[in-house]
């Protein structure tokens, strides 16, 4: 990782800027491009975004501009599901995903007492992020409240805006990694009262789902979140068919597995449901009345064989939706190569993803759901300034494609279809540069 020294009163960065006010699946104008643009920050924030000619001007005397010619310059990604502690387990080998937890995931999380291992782990997870464009992330901790204190040390220490927060789990999971529900509530309430809202730093409740979790625990978890209301909800739920017969024994009397979450209080703002595959029309509905969000995972479903999220029937329902790699289940920390998995799975079931559409999604998409827009994934006046610089000719067949882009749709789609971490040339969070491609 590389970072300047602490950013100046104003900065400004010339490049093709692009940027979104709505999802473009919904509303006319929801994009805005500046073909030749201007990015003024002060203070870590947006002071101001146009075309270049008519900002120019009312710079003030002496503002250094950082020339990114040919470039792209757009908010940084923002990834709503990941795990920080399966980052060694990437592109392990499994028949599933339960297979894949008992011979993969929890083994690797035992080490995660150790707050040393911990940071390590962390050190390399987000200088990863950071080096694919990602500027901000909703991250699985393990149940050990050290591995939450690791990633926070960190991810503090480099000014970033992250959501994260211990695993709640006291049942069908290794005794090792096994809390209950009055240690697991208590814990997290500290973490809650040592890390939420400072600089940067949120707080996620995080029951690692349904079925690890006994009803005790998960009520705990909902009074949790009725305390808290402004902290964030993260789970899993209906992944696949296996994991979703199984919570259905666990819970028989609940109508559908989401709705094993909302019985406990756990639909609402700022909680974010990974996978979100195997849902109903009740229960789209019923996180469109909440406003809860979902995750979509497309490397992860692919690689576990879990299924492929159907985006016409949640646009249908007007559900929100963002994107998410969910590392290490999922096969790339890129949110580009997730664009990629995405447009395909899209295909399979019949709808077209527009590239503006999928940036929008990695963008202010993710953003809303997180409801946090007007703070990240856009560059709205005052918003935090994170953002990255995209270069079209960072592998030669990617340059050798946008030569021949006609369009702005054209160009970023050969960005999702052809890019990944080679892609990012520059990540900036709060005004500062975090990653700058040698």
């Amino acid at each position: 990782m590389t970072s300047d020294t602490a950013p100046s009163i104003c900065q400004a960065y010339r490049a093709s800027i692009l940027y979104f006010k709505a999802d473009p699946a919904f509303e006319q104008d929801a994009s805005v491009w500046h073909e030749d643009g201007l990015l003024v920050v002060e203070h870590g924030r947006v002071k101001a975004v146009g075309d270049y000619a008519q900002l120019r001007p009312a710079l003030p005397e002496g503002t250094a501009i950082r020339e990114f010619h040919g470039k792209l310059l757009v908010p940084g990604f923002i990834d709503t599901h990941i795990h920080y502690p399966q980052t060694d387990v990437i592109a392990s080998p499994a028949r599933g995903l339960l297979p894949w937890l008992e011979t993969y995931t929890f083994p690797a999380e035992h080490r995660f007492d150790d707050e040393a291992h911990a940071r390590e782990v962390a050190r390399f997870f987000l200088d990863e992020l950071l080096r694919c464009g990602t500027t901000t992330a909703m991250v699985y901790c393990t149940v050990h409240p050290a591995s939450v204190d690791a990633f926070f040390t960190e991810s503090a220490q480099r000014g970033l805006r992250m959501a994260a927060g211990k695993v709640m789990m006291d049942r069908h999971c290794p005794s090792f990694l096994s809390d209950d529900a009055q240690s697991g509530l208590r814990a997290s309430e500290e973490l809650i009262g040592r890390w939420h809202n400072r600089e940067r730093q949120m707080y996620a409740i995080t029951p690692r789902f349904a079925a690890t979790s006994s009803d005790m625990q998960l009520a705990a978890a909902g009074e949790l979140a009725r305390a808290h209301p402004d902290v964030f909800v993260q789970t899993h739920v209906a992944e696949n068919t296996e994991e979703v017969a199984w919570v259905k024994s666990l819970f028989p009397e609940a109508r559908s597995y989401l709705d094993v979450y909302d019985r406990y209080g756990l639909l609402r703002p700022r909680a974010m449901f990974a996978h979100c595959i195997w849902l109903d029309e009740h229960d789209r509905a019923r996180m469109r009345e909440t406003q809860a969000a979902a995750a979509i995972c497309p490397t992860s479903n692919l690689f576990l064989g879990s299924g492929l999220f159907d985006f016409a029937l949640a646009d249908a329902a007007r559900m929100p939706f963002s994107l998410a790699t969910d590392v290490g289940g999922g096969t790339s920390f890129s949110m580009l190569q997730t664009m990629n998995e995405a447009y395909k799975v899209a295909r399979m079931r019949g709808t077209h993803l527009p590239a503006l559409r999928m940036f929008y999604l990695a963008t202010l998409g993710s953003a809303r759901c997180m409801q946090l827009d007007g703070t990240i994934g856009s560059f709205t006046a005052g918003a935090e300034a994170d953002f990255i610089v995209l270069d079209p000719v960072a592998t030669p067949l990617l340059a050798r494609r946008t030569a021949r882009a006609e369009s702005l749709e054209e160009l970023l789609f050969a960005f999702a279809l052809l890019g990944d971490d080679r892609a990012v040339l520059a990540t900036y969070s709060g005004g500062k540069c975090m990653h700058a491609r040698e």
